[in-house]
């Protein structure tokens, strides 16, 4: 007989226009503040836990089953789930994986977060996607579940406009990366081999995830993570032959002095630059970003190549946008080489006359889709064209030329 299970914790989310969606609690018991948002992937949450982009956000699921495979430490993309809480329609409490190594509730219980199951799902991300991304307040804490004074509270939120988050998630020390793909049991999946010769690359962390710098470790970079505000000078002194600005949380244009770093390093190198990186190289062009109704967050997103016309289906998380307009106004010789089909969006940026090009999306897509994952291939070659003194520019590159 399987053992008798305690009665369900209730739990609640209260969001800052009144509405309050009851449950039952799993994880930590305590409370979580933040921007609610909803992810439409239908495989990954553990990726998605652990993305550093999701600081300060409450993430609720789309998909209907979440915890059915459980988690492990393989597919962690960073050291620890740095998100406010997390909300599911049912929950699996008990695994069945064999690379399973603890259930998502215990896994959340471990880590401090919050989570809330048993919801109508649908009804919240109907609300968000109608009204506009909001402020929540996710309680699993009995003592603390006091609606009225949790909706006050979800009212008195700072939000994420002008907050910097990046310095909640970004490493403390720079440190060298050299782990590859994972390569499942020994003899499963061959090994690739690396291109050669190897190129040294300086990565910013701005909330980087692993598997970013997976793929760039097997398109045969050495590379070297740095902290998110290194001084251009400082990282120019490892003598990289690029730079890569990685995805990270919240508003782009609330990260202190990063974008006048930046600024000196496009001139010194070549860039690639994904999701919160794109958005920080956008405002060292000289552009400026606008926050979204309710953001890309997801795997089903379609990127269209302006050039090609072609679509590709791709992994987004973001909840704000370089503005098209304003990289125009700049001056700077910039063309837009991807735009989403949902909102118009700008999904990509090359420079017409600099080795630099950036995507909003992620090409990384940990657990997938992989339909842009060239993209780690088309920086490699740009940089390796630069190190030999071709006058190789980002818009050459991103078309692909």
């Amino acid at each position: 007989m399987s053992p008798t299970r305690s009665a369900p914790k209730p739990g609640l989310l209260a969001l800052a226009d009144g509405s309050v969606f009851r449950g039952h609690s799993f994880g930590a018991a305590r409370v979580g503040a933040g921007e609610v948002c909803f992810n439409t992937s239908l495989s990954g949450y553990q990726e998605i836990l652990t993305d550093p982009s999701y600081a300060g956000q409450i993430v609720a699921m789309t998909c209907t089953q979440i915890g059915n495979v459980g988690v492990n430490p393989e597919d962690e993309e960073s050291e620890r789930p740095r998100l406010q809480g997390f909300v599911v329609k049912e929950l699996f409490r008990e695994p069945s994986n064999w690379r399973a190594r603890e259930g998502l509730d215990e896994y959340l219980a471990r880590h401090g977060v919050p989570g809330l199951a048993g919801i109508d799902t649908r009804a919240l991300v109907r609300r968000i996607r109608d009204r506009g991304a909001q402020a929540g307040v996710l309680c699993t804490d009995p003592a603390q579940m006091n609606e009225a004074a949790l909706i006050e509270r979800a009212r008195r939120d700072p939000g994420l406009d002008g907050r910097d988050l990046v310095a909640e998630v970004t490493c403390a020390a720079t440190y060298r990366f050299d782990e590859g793909l994972w390569q499942g049991i020994d003899g499963q999946v061959p090994r690739r081999a690396r291109p050669a010769p190897p190129l040294k690359l300086v990565a910013y962390d701005f909330g980087v995830k692993r598997n970013i710098l997976r793929q760039l470790v097997e398109q045969g970079f050495e590379v070297t993570v740095v902290p998110a505000y290194t001084p251009a000078e400082e990282a120019l002194a490892h003598a990289p032959d690029g730079i890569f600005l990685s995805n990270g949380p919240g508003d782009p244009a609330g990260v202190r002095g990063v974008r006048e770093e930046v600024r000196k390093l496009v001139e010194a190198k070549p860039v690639f630059g994904i999701c919160l990186g794109h958005q920080i190289l956008g405002l060292a062009l000289g552009g400026r970003t606008r926050k979204l109704k309710f953001g890309h967050h997801g795997g089903n997103q379609p990127g269209q190549d302006l050039a090609t016309k072609k679509v590709a289906i791709c992994a987004e998380n973001h909840g704000y946008a370089v503005d098209a307009e304003s990289l125009r106004e700049a001056g700077e010789p910039v063309e837009i080489t991807h735009v989403n089909l949902n909102d118009g969006t700008v999904e990509g940026l090359a420079h017409q006359r600099r080795p630099l090009f950036s995507v909003q999306y992620h090409p990384e897509a940990s657990p997938g889709p992989h339909d842009a994952a060239y993209f780690f291939a088309r920086f490699r070659e740009m940089v390796a064209r630069h190190k030999a003194g071709e006058a190789v520019t980002g818009a050459q590159i991103a078309a692909g030329r």
